[in-house]
């Protein structure tokens, strides 16, 4: 998936999170994945406890 569909899958909505990013509109901010990421989580792991993620959503946030 090129750089500009990933992209798309992270949303800025002032009425969701304050604003923060998130991730498709799932309430999940791009800040609490990345932590998720930092912390040594694979992303399988993330996969596995937030099962409405998708791979490619990881890789927007990254990216992001």
């Amino acid at each position: 998936m090129n750089s500009n569909r990933l992209l798309k899958r992270i949303v800025i909505d002032p009425e969701i999170c304050h604003g923060k990013p998130i991730v498709r509109g799932l309430r999940y901010p791009v800040q609490n994945i990345l932590e998720l990421l930092a912390s040594g989580m694979s992303h399988a792991e993330i996969l596995e406890d937030y099962e409405d993620l998708e791979r490619d959503d990881l890789y927007a946030c990254l990216l992001f």
